[in-house]
């Protein structure tokens, strides 16, 4: 079992929670001792139960009722009752204790963490069409690389990138500088689907006219 599994699979809960299957629960396990990701959630994870244990035995009894008069009139203010109130507070409280055990450190790991990124690479000089291919995982975005040849005649450029369906993705302008600079644009992978993508690449030049320098595809592929 790799990584990726175990989170397909939200082995780490399933695991707490004995709801494995023997097999794969010895996949997991044996998957804990190379996978640090998994070893903190899984920690992480189990001291939040604990904790969430200790909270739920701390919360007080249910008072007595006591008769609240003109109730229709209360409004919403009605919910505030200690009946109401110690359940909502420790519900709050576990909330809390989740955040900073289990989802604050796993966000820091993974930002702090290096990712090997797919990307696409696009040489605007290249003449002719010379289709890009790149695959991502659902939901993975990529680093499209991007190298204008200099142009005296252009002081900036807009790079428009195009959906399948024809729609705009998005459109970003950018100045010109030093010769054969590369420009590293990255794609998140939100609403990314799968077919041929379209960079149109533009010159603007001094006077603002605009010129369509080429257009370029992007066959994207996504990992099933």
């Amino acid at each position: 079992m790799d990584h990726d599994e175990a989170v397909r699979q939200n082995a780490t809960e399933r695991y707490l929670l004995q709801e494995l299957d023997p097999g794969i629960r010895d996949q997991f396990e044996e998957h804990l001792f190379e996978c640090q990701d998994c070893a903190l959630d899984l920690r992480t994870a189990a001291m939040f139960v604990e904790q969430s244990k200790i909270v739920l035995a701390e919360a007080p009894a249910k008072p007595a009722t006591v008769a609240v008069p003109n109730r229709a009139k209360a409004g919403w203010f009605s919910w505030f009752r200690p009946q109401l109130a110690a359940p909502v507070f420790a519900l709050l409280l576990i909330v809390i204790l989740y955040q900073n055990l289990v989802q604050v450190p796993h966000l820091e790991l993974a930002a702090n963490q290096p990712e090997a990124v797919p990307y696409a690479s696009i040489n605007v000089s290249t003449r002719g069409t010379v289709q890009t291919q790149v695959t991502v995982k659902p939901d993975q975005g990529y680093n499209l690389l991007v190298s204008i040849p200099p142009d005296a005649a252009f002081s900036a450029y807009t790079l428009d990138l195009y959906k399948p369906d024809g729609g705009l993705q998005w459109s970003l302008k950018v100045p010109a500088s030093s010769p054969d600079e590369t420009r590293s644009i990255h794609i998140p992978g939100a609403g990314l689907k799968q077919g041929t993508y379209k960079l149109v690449v533009n010159g603007i030049a001094s006077t603002g006219q605009s010129s369509t320098i080429g257009t370029y595809p992007i066959e994207l592929q996504i990992q099933k």
